[in-house]
């Protein structure tokens, strides 16, 4: 079983790069194993640390097509709607209230 080099921040060789910046490139990691792991020493905490994949064998993202853009849409208006007044907020309901800051802040009837 090989091992996965291991370099200290901002220490790691070209030719290697993180998801984030992969996609910044327009590439995804396409199916390759990692290849590195970066590591960032941290004082009385575990080190933080990110997987590196190489940039000669990512693949290009894949096009967004229509009913791909149709399935984010309708997720992204789900996550808008408010369950209690069933509007559309304009953002996303922060999952903490469970429901719009309108209806969360409105005062409940009382019984």
């Amino acid at each position: 079983m090989a091992t996965i080099p291991e370099y200290r921040w901002h220490l790691a060789p070209d030719g290697y790069a993180t998801r984030r910046q992969l996609r910044a490139m327009g590439l995804r990691p396409g199916g390759q194993d990692v290849a590195a792991v970066l590591a960032r020493p941290r004082r009385r905490r575990e080190p933080l640390v990110a997987y590196l994949y190489r940039i000669d064998l990512a693949r290009p993202v894949r096009p967004m097509t229509p009913a791909r853009a149709a399935a984010l849409a309708k997720a992204m208006r789900a996550r808008r709607t408010c369950p209690a007044c069933r509007t559309d907020a304009g953002y996303c309901i922060p999952r903490s209230l469970g429901m719009c800051v309108t209806c969360h802040d409105s005062p409940s009837p009382t019984s």
